[in-house]
């Protein structure tokens, strides 16, 4: 008898970052469809739930034009007490960013959605705790320099040269980096696509 065949896979993400997650636990998407939708944060609504709801979204829209696929569906939001922070697109959200966390602890939420063959939704959520060192005008200045911030939830990457700022971590570090790998290989399995 032949193996039955595996379902596609696709990730509703262009990071490339959680490719290289997804990567790091054998696994390869077959198609990288990048999901369109809006990301403005809801009022009154809180980092955790905003997180969720954007992974969810991102994995029902790619599978309602791509059915009968697996479809993984992640997001990735810094929140400093209610405050949902950017993905930093200038040097000045950056600052902002960077100051507010700057000697103190912030929360780093990551949402993983996956939607099986037959449509139905899974999630799981990561949640974790991340203290900065307080950050001189020299060190903020030379990672704003850097432009490693671009594009970044709460303005930065652990992976990067903000790591060497992080006082400790308590949680996910890969949930962090943007795809918490235990959390993610969980739901892949209970959709059926890995044993």
């Amino acid at each position: 008898m032949s193996e039955p065949l595996k379902p596609h896979l696709i990730l509703a993400s262009a990071s490339p970052r959680r490719l290289s997650l997804l990567a790091q636990i054998g696994i390869t998407p077959d198609e990288v469809i990048p999901a369109d939708i809006n990301e403005d944060p809801i009022p009154g609504k809180m980092p955790r739930q905003h997180a969720e709801r954007l992974a969810t979204e991102k994995a029902v829209a790619i599978s309602g034009l791509h059915p009968g696929n697996i479809v993984l569906g992640s997001d990735t939001v810094v929140g400093v007490g209610r405050r949902i922070l950017p993905k930093t697109e200038s040097r000045s959200e950056a600052e902002y960013c960077l100051k507010l966390m700057s000697g103190r602890a912030h929360r780093v939420f990551t949402g993983v959605a996956v939607v099986d063959v037959d449509g139905n939704v899974r999630t799981r959520m990561s949640e974790t705790r991340v203290k900065f060192k307080r950050l001189s005008d020299q060190e903020l200045t030379a990672y704003l320099d850097s432009e490693e911030w671009q594009g970044k939830a709460g303005g930065y990457g652990i992976q990067g040269k903000a790591g060497a700022y992080i006082q400790n971590l308590n949680g996910s570090y890969t949930g962090v980096v943007g795809l918490p790998l235990f959390e993610t290989r969980n739901l892949l399995t209970s959709a059926g696509y890995i044993s």
